[in-house]
């Protein structure tokens, strides 16, 4: 288990009722920041305490590893300046019985925050410009000490592992954003009804699309499956974020099987441009191991086109759950 401090600031209404913590890629001048990249580190069953207007609000559980989303709807205006890519984890959030006043305990908290990406500052105040920061448990466990007995309990009386019932089940918010995208397609008037069919047979890898990829991808890059009745035409960069050109472009696309587009499309593994394999460092080795893909040693997976490259570059930066910072 993890432990994580997220200051909501003026989305605290959205996300704390929502039972979700968002934030942008990139910060608005488009470079990568810190406490938005920390994100991509969290995973099901880790602790999530939840501040703002000055105090701890409540606390929650993650039920999902990060995942890609656009930006929420119910952020309105707010977030008008915000980069509309982000990322979203899922988390059962419940509120304290009373929220509690960081400042009153600044004392004792400021002993226990970390030395660097504090999320407050000593006063016990926010620190600007944080969102998501990494606590340790003894923070954790002051935090649950000081305003709730049902988090106190829930820390002390199990070990750490036992949350692992949290599992990723399903992302709602995903099937809802790529159902969108398809009636957009579905209603549209300005392209043929054969692109239409095309467009929405991508969106499971399969039709034109995978006739295409197939046209030099001869099979699976990491269990060399060639059997093509066995594989799923995979988007790089997937199709609930691609344009329609790059929904149907070959060089967007790698033919896996299921379990391998599984993992890739999740970001739980990508390539460098050499065919390396990368792996997420939140990755379940064991599951990995048993789905073909041997963390033990070196995978490289042969060379990418022009295309593929192009493509892989966006994977690793805004799919990939490994924090760049």
């Amino acid at each position: 288990m993890n432990y994580w401090w997220v200051n909501h600031k003026q989305t605290f209404r959205q996300e704390f009722g929502g039972k979700y913590v968002w934030c942008p890629k990139l910060r608005k001048d488009g470079r990568v920041h810190h406490f938005y990249e920390t994100m991509r580190e969290v995973q099901p069953g880790d602790l999530v305490l939840s501040y703002a207007n000055a105090a701890l609000q409540g606390f929650g559980f993650a039920t999902t590893y990060c995942y890609s989303c656009p930006q929420p709807s119910d952020f309105g205006q707010i977030g008008d300046s915000w980069d509309r890519e982000g990322w979203r984890v899922d988390v059962n959030f419940q509120a304290f019985p009373k929220p509690l006043r960081a400042a009153d305990h600044a004392a004792q908290i400021a002993l226990l925050l970390p030395g660097k990406y504090a999320p407050i500052k000593a006063n016990g105040f926010g620190n600007q410009g944080a969102y998501f920061s990494k606590i340790d448990r003894a923070l954790s466990l002051l935090i649950a000490k000081l305003a709730d007995h049902r988090l106190w309990q829930a820390l002390n009386s199990v070990n750490e592992s036992d949350n692992d019932h949290l599992i990723e089940v399903a992302l709602p918010a995903i099937q809802h954003w790529e159902d969108q995208q398809q009636r957009q397609i579905e209603a549209s008037s300005t392209m043929s009804e054969t692109t239409r069919h095309a467009l929405v047979q991508a969106r499971v890898g399969q039709g034109k699309f995978k006739q295409r990829v197939g046209s030099f991808e001869r099979a699976c890059r990491i269990t060399k499956v060639d059997n093509m009745t066995h594989l799923i035409a995979s988007h790089i960069k997937p199709w609930r974020e691609s344009d329609n050109d790059e929904r149907l472009t070959a060089g967007n696309g790698l033919l896996l099987t299921p379990s391998v587009d599984h993992l890739f499309d999740r970001g739980f593994i990508s390539f460098d441009d050499g065919g390396e394999l990368i792996t997420s460092p939140i990755a379940d080795t064991t599951s990995l191991k048993r789905m073909g893909i041997d963390t033990d040693q070196v995978i490289n997976v042969g060379r990418f086109n022009s295309d593929q490259k192009h493509f892989l570059d966006y994977h690793r930066k805004k799919i990939l759950l490994k924090s760049g910072s």
